[in-house]
């Protein structure tokens, strides 16, 4: 934390204005994250959760054709 190497800024840390900062980990969609969508990717199978974003208790993973459906208004 000096003028070299300056501490992060919120700004820096938080993706857009969405208030999503998972949007930047490769295990969420992020073309369902930006529709109010869980968006978890389960990586070894690449099922998605199309639960909506803060849904109570676990994730409901759906095969990827599902997720793109979605994505495509579906």
């Amino acid at each position: 934390m000096n003028v070299e190497h300056p501490a992060p800024s919120i700004e820096t840390t938080m993706t857009a204005d969405d208030g999503r900062p998972d949007m930047s980990n490769s295990n969420v969609r992020e073309d369902l994250a930006m529709t109010g969508r869980c968006a978890l990717v389960h990586l070894p199978t690449g099922r998605t959760c199309l639960l909506p974003l803060r849904h109570p208790g676990p994730c409901e993973f759906h095969r990827p054709q599902e997720a793109q459906d979605m994505v495509d208004g579906g």
